[in-house]
């Protein structure tokens, strides 16, 4: 075993694909994976960053660990097929992280550019879903498997001027339980992950839109990007590590927040959360705040 390497190593010899895995949030789950003794198939853009990965990564191995980069654009039809193909090269994932993600543009929707705005929809949501039903079927096969989509702000609730990446991100989260449904019966759990805000390109790029265009959210981000984010990237990348992990076995459909529910608990409330819509998508009507109105 290597010196970084986690004496439970919880998810050792399992397969683990990670989009985004390079930068922010990516590259530490990625790292906390390796650490714990997971297969991985990092994906990024940057050809680069993920030799440096790999050269970071590889010297602490386990016996037997081993790590694939593609880079790839996961916008272009060739550059997915390519992470798709590697995934089969290694006959499927027990594990994938949806984490890659773009804000897109900022400002009222009827300003934004449509092609833009498109862009946030292709990436947030339908690679996702095509990575999951590439993902899905070596999982049956198996009868185990956990997918984790990562959420973001405007899931759970409006988010002004950011219409694109609420949109993309709200959809992500029912994809989400509407796939846990579906795979429920095959022991193939599916969750969404909300981070919490955190000091990344996406803070800048709301920063640097100004609060003209950014509202509210640019006084926010301002003050993140003056904090230390990194307890709050370690929080999300072990949220991530629970729900990969045996630890969270039973636990899926859900959309757990990495800065603000209880997840460490969970298993020690599962049978509450299986026959419950804690942590999920719901309407509120009139009766759910104690209001009765008439027909």
């Amino acid at each position: 075993m290597g010196a970084g390497a986690s004496l439970a190593m919880r998810l050792r010899g399992r397969q683990a694909l990670v989009t985004g895995g390079t930068r922010g949030l990516g590259l530490e789950i990625a790292r906390l994976f390796w650490s714990e003794g997971a297969n991985l198939i990092v994906v990024a853009r940057n050809a680069q960053e993920l030799d440096k990965l790999r050269e970071s990564l590889v010297p602490q191995s386990a016996p037997g660990q081993v790590f694939d980069a593609v880079a790839a654009d996961l916008c272009s039809e060739s550059g997915l097929q390519s992470v798709i193909a590697q995934m089969q090269r290694r006959g499927g994932v027990e594990i994938l992280v949806n984490n890659a993600a773009t804000q897109g543009p900022i400002g009222k929707t009827w300003e934004c550019d449509w092609q833009a705005w498109q862009a946030v929809i292709k990436l947030d949501l339908l690679v996702p879903v095509q990575l999951c039903q590439a993902a899905v079927p070596a999982m049956l096969r198996t009868g185990k498997g956990s997918i984790i989509n990562l959420s973001g702000g405007g899931a759970a609730g409006p988010r002004e001027n950011f219409s694109a990446y609420a949109s993309a991100k709200t959809a992500l989260v029912r994809f989400t339980e509407t796939l846990a449904a579906e795979v429920k019966p095959h022991r193939i759990r599916v969750n969404a992950l909300a981070p919490g805000a955190m000091n990344t390109s996406m803070m800048r790029e709301t920063v640097n839109a100004g609060p003209a265009r950014a509202g509210a959210d640019y006084q926010r981000a301002l003050e993140t990007m003056q904090k230390d984010s990194a307890a709050t990237m370690q929080r999300a990348a072990e949220l991530c590590l629970f729900l990969a992990s045996d630890e969270s076995a039973g636990l899926t459909g859900r959309l757990l927040s990495a800065v603000w529910d209880p997840w460490q608990r969970l298993p020690e409330h599962m049978r509450e959360v299986e026959t419950s819509d804690v942590y999920t998508l719901r309407r509120i009507v009139p009766a759910d705040r104690g209001q009765e109105w008439a027909k």
